[in-house]
């Protein structure tokens, strides 16, 4: 998930982008890999060579949270000790997953990361293909999520 995008003052829709490598793929006047790595060279920042390309009016922004999914990764990895509402959303959100993949423990949500959560984790982990460390990592996070939104489909509500 990419957590930068560009923006232009009082414009609501989304900036286009598109990647062009001057060879394969051309993009008249508009940012090519060969003219942006010339620009690189030449000490240009990043916004200054968006700005060569599409105006003085480009912006770069970071988004705190990425919406579309629950919740973002809180950027650093969640393993026993950990506690916060970043261990409680996750625990919801694997209880949720544990009403369908009924292999998966059950346990309290009380936003402290303990032995209990770990094992739920590893048990997770088993059944989607990762790692099984007990961690939830960025993969991880992101995979609980995913499996969260698909079991409650809460992206298909509008």
């Amino acid at each position: 998930m990419f957590t930068n995008f560009l923006s232009r003052p009082n414009v609501k829709q989304p900036i286009l982008t598109q990647y062009c490598d001057g060879e394969r793929v051309t993009c008249p006047n508009w940012l090519s890999q060969w003219g942006s790595k010339y620009l690189g060279d030449q000490n240009y920042s990043t916004i200054e060579i968006l700005r060569y390309y599409y105006g003085n009016d480009m912006y770069i922004n970071e988004a705190e949270e990425i919406s579309g999914i629950p919740a973002s990764w809180p950027r650093e990895n969640l393993e026993v000790g950990s506690r916060g509402d970043k261990v409680r959303q996750m625990q919801e959100q694997l209880n949720r997953v544990a009403q369908v993949y009924t292999s998966i423990p059950r346990i309290s949500a009380d936003g402290i990361y303990g032995q209990a959560t770990k094992q739920a984790v590893q048990r997770f982990q088993s059944i989607f293909g990762l790692p099984q460390t007990g961690v939830v990592d960025y993969a991880t996070w992101y995979k609980i999520s995913e499996i969260y939104v698909a079991v409650t489909r809460i992206a298909e509500l509008t």
